[in-house]
């Protein structure tokens, strides 16, 4: 069902259009400009974010962090082998990913582990990157409090997941 979504929504799109007698490829064209102001406005907080990962990776922050906090995250149910997902989890989309699949082949798509890593890569978003985005497109500059509670619901959900994981 999903595959004729987008095409009869293009048509039924494409046929409103003409019953309205709106020019389709003008507008076209003025969403495409649009589009890439938009990519021109949010790309040097996007590369920010994603040298500020690659930093925390390389210099060998994550994994001090991984250790320091492994034994707070295994009271809180969640095993010490998705610390370093769970941390980076709120910067970068991309590099969870990574990660995901490294637990995939270290321990098996279908090890306790790497359900609750693909649990919580479903259940948690990348907060800091959506506040970037937010930022850098909108008035608010205000975030004080809406991070840490978005931080605090990521790792709630991470510990449901790990919860559930083990449950199922």
């Amino acid at each position: 069902m999903s595959i004729y979504i987008l095409p009869i929504l293009f048509i039924v799109l494409f046929v409103y259009c003409i019953y309205k007698r709106i020019n389709t490829y003008d507008h076209f064209v003025k969403g495409a400009k649009g589009a890439i102001k938009l990519v021109v406005d949010i790309f040097p907080f996007i590369a920010s974010i994603l040298v500020a990962v690659a930093l925390l990776r390389v210099s060998g922050i994550t994994s001090f962090l991984t250790n320091l906090l492994s034994p707070i995250f295994n009271l809180l149910g969640i095993p010490p082998e998705l610390c370093e997902l769970v941390m980076l989890r709120p910067f970068t989309g991309s590099g969870s990913y990574g990660i995901l699949e490294s637990i995939f082949n270290t321990y098996g798509a279908d090890s306790y582990i790497s359900r609750c890593a693909c649990v919580i890569m479903g259940c948690s978003e990348t907060i800091f990157y959506v506040a970037t985005v937010y930022i850098s497109q909108t008035k608010v500059k205000k975030l004080l409090y809406a991070i840490p509670v978005a931080l605090i619901c990521s790792l709630v959900g991470t510990i449901l997941a790990c919860l559930i994981c083990k449950v199922m």
